[in-house]
């Protein structure tokens, strides 16, 4: 009888300890998403240890694009991109003696103008990857690259003579011995093609292509050369106001065209594990009076943990035309990040959000999927690119579109 009280009362302590530790009321809400648009695409890519966003945000735009279309899903290769745009960069940077960013990043017409230029092939004809890793790894490549360059300008200000004829072709060889060395024809699914022909046979246009943002230091409806430092060919941008901006975007998804989106995830709203970009804001009108005076005590650093606990959906901040300028000329939005905008959706609180395609491989807890608030995207894009097709008639109007 002893040990048969004795085994009762360990149950009972044990589901009382259960019982304490993972109530359901206890436990944090998190976010749940209904998706209620997503576009189709091709498979989630993987950038890994290069900062090539850019490429392969764009690449898997126009991927999207080709399917809208009705053409065959396909890989087409970010690496040749890459490759020439670093040699379009190396020349502007020699010829800037330096005064220019040369580095990983770029942007989306980066990507658009190449194709114009020098084709597209797959990803199967040029991957890229001839330095002994299967995913991009530009720890070392970059820096080869810049210290090339380096000598070079470093050497001829010095000296006060020409330059060689010969650095262009060494930079070549380098992007070569690192890319692989670029066909002239190949053979993809049973036909013979030229980098230029390929880019022909896709259903798509390069000249359909244009780029958008919202800001107020240059007057809206006209295009001008977005200040970011990743904007090394001084690309122009379509300048818009905010809410037109977003209505481009919400037409484009309405209309089955995906938008390449440059954006910023620096920011403390943004959460890596929970692929979830958000801006809080204290909801103090739905706080009782004891809870807004104890929120007014609190510090501005207690106040912001309490804001980005990512526990549930809450009030968000309202994003106006003066605060994307302010956090544009105060550094607080940056050309960080390129993903796609590929459907949207919203959370158990019915607030809306966009389905964004992401580089960083298949990842929990979306399968390389990341949900971006509605007022995130209003506040922290710093460019978009779409088929100017997908443009509501009247915003085409005013930008002298057709």
């Amino acid at each position: 009888m002893k040990n048969f009280l004795l085994t009762l009362l360990a149950v009972g302590a044990l589901c009382s300890a259960v019982a304490q530790t993972t109530p359901e009321e206890t436990q944090p809400e998190g976010y749940r998403f209904t998706d209620t648009k997503v576009l189709r695409m091709t498979p989630v890519k993987d950038q890994h240890r290069s900062g090539t966003c850019w490429c392969f945000s764009t690449l898997s735009f126009l991927e999207g694009e080709i399917l809208r279309a009705g053409g065959a899903p396909v890989h087409l290769s970010e690496m040749w991109i890459v490759r020439h745009t670093f040699m379009e960069k190396a020349e502007k940077y020699v010829r800037m003696h330096g005064e220019l960013n040369f580095a990983e990043g770029g942007a989306a017409h980066d990507v658009t103008e190449s194709i114009k230029k020098y084709g597209i092939v797959p990803f199967e004809v040029y991957p890229g990857l001839n330095y002994g890793t299967d995913r991009p790894d530009f720890h070392e490549l970059t820096a080869v690259f810049k210290a090339y360059l380096d000598t070079i300008i470093s050497v001829g200000d010095r000296s006060g003579k020409p330059l060689s004829t010969a650095w262009r072709r060494g930079f070549s060889a380098l992007l070569d011995a690192y890319f692989g060395e670029m066909p002239e024809t190949f053979t993809y699914e049973g036909k013979e093609y030229t980098p230029a022909s390929y880019a022909a046979s896709l259903p798509i246009d390069m000249e359909d292509y244009i780029d958008l943002t919202s800001f107020t230091h240059h007057p809206f409806y006209t295009q001008f050369i977005l200040e970011v430092p990743d904007n090394w060919m001084w690309g122009t941008v379509y300048n818009l106001p905010l809410d037109e901006m977003m209505a481009v975007i919400d037409h484009a998804l309405a209309e089955n065209h995906p938008i390449a989106w440059g954006t910023d995830v620096s920011e403390k709203g943004f959460s890596r594990s929970l692929a979830l970009g958000i801006v809080p804001e204290a909801d103090l009108d739905s706080m009782s009076g004891t809870e807004a005076e104890r929120w007014g005590k609190l510090t501005e650093r207690e106040k912001e943990a309490a804001l980005y606990t990512f526990d549930k959906p809450g009030k968000e901040r309202v994003i106006t035309q003066e605060m994307r300028q302010t956090a544009f000329d105060n550094y607080e939005t940056t050309d960080d990040h390129g993903m796609v905008i590929v459907g949207t959706a919203h959370d158990q609180a019915g607030n809306a959000y966009y389905k964004v395609l992401n580089s960083w491989d298949v990842r929990p807890p979306y399968a390389g999927y990341y949900y971006f608030s509605r007022p995130f995207v209003a506040y922290k894009t710093t460019d978009i690119m779409v088929n100017k097709k997908a443009l509501p008639k009247e915003i085409a109007k005013k930008l002298g579109l057709k």
